[in-house]
């Protein structure tokens, strides 16, 4: 994270696993938030990939958490880590934009969507791919989704699993904008520069009422979506789609 002229610029920073989360990206996540929250010199945050993705969303090659049982936990780290994550970006009282440089995949794309602005270049995309792999929502893409796009689209974005590319998602609403590639880092600047020069006061006070209105459940969807994606790692179908993402056919699922 480096903070100059009232901007915290938090980076993604796995570019060779497309910043892929792993517990420790999240822990180092949250660090860097919390401290941006608590900073009084920080009035407006960005948040970036580096290397050509934003975040390709949880790294299934580096295997799954195991619970005490020996079967895989994904529980533990979304309550701990993950969960967190998303609440503290829509509640820390100050202007949050993502700055969305290339794919934004599941818990990445959740990650861009809780952000109070996504400014995307060109070549971005965003996939809710969980439906892929045999699972179901999570990073509070179930209440995000909705709210930004509407019932239909949300729908169609999470049953399908395909990419939505940046110039569709601001035709949808899904995003605030779209610049051409080499021009992101500096339209994101001056939108977060704007913001930063703006009344913190005003900025918090709309956040809050906002979150109110569109967001009055967002801990307990965040709950709800763990505990159901806890139930859908321990399926044979979660078990049939990592196979086949790993070996690239399609997959070939049960219901079990």
């Amino acid at each position: 994270m480096s903070i100059a002229g009232g901007i915290a610029r938090i980076t993604l920073n796995r570019p060779d696993a497309l910043n892929a989360w792993t517990r420790e990206f999240g822990e180092d996540l949250g660090a860097a938030l919390d401290h941006a929250a608590e900073s009084s010199e920080v009035r407006a945050i960005v948040l970036t990939g580096a290397g050509r993705a934003f975040s390709s969303g949880a790294d299934l090659k580096s295997g799954l958490a195991l619970g005490e049982d020996g079967k895989p936990d994904v529980l533990t780290p979304l309550r701990e880590t993950y969960n967190p994550i998303i609440l503290r970006v829509r509640t820390i009282p100050k202007p949050v934009v993502a700055a969305v440089n290339g794919p934004a995949v599941g818990i990445g794309c959740s990650l861009a969507l809780a952000a109070d602005l996504i400014v995307a270049a060109e070549s971005a995309y965003f996939l809710l791919a969980f439906v892929n792999i045999g699972l179901g929502l999570d990073g509070g893409a179930s209440t995000f989704l909705p709210a930004r796009v509407g019932h239909a689209r949300a729908f169609e974005l999470a049953f399908l699993g395909e990419r939505l590319g940046a110039v569709q998602a601001l035709d949808w609403g899904l995003v605030n904008g779209v610049v051409g590639d080499g021009e992101l880092e500096a339209e994101a600047g001056a939108l977060a520069a704007r913001l930063a020069a703006g009344s913190p006061g005003s900025y918090a006070a709309i956040k809050r009422t906002i979150n109110d209105q569109l967001y009055p459940r967002l801990e307990q969807q965040l709950e709800q979506e763990a505990m159901l994606q806890q139930e859908r790692v321990r399926s044979a179908d979660f078990m049939e789609g990592v196979l086949a993402f790993m070996e690239k056919r399609p997959a070939s699922f049960t219901g079990d």
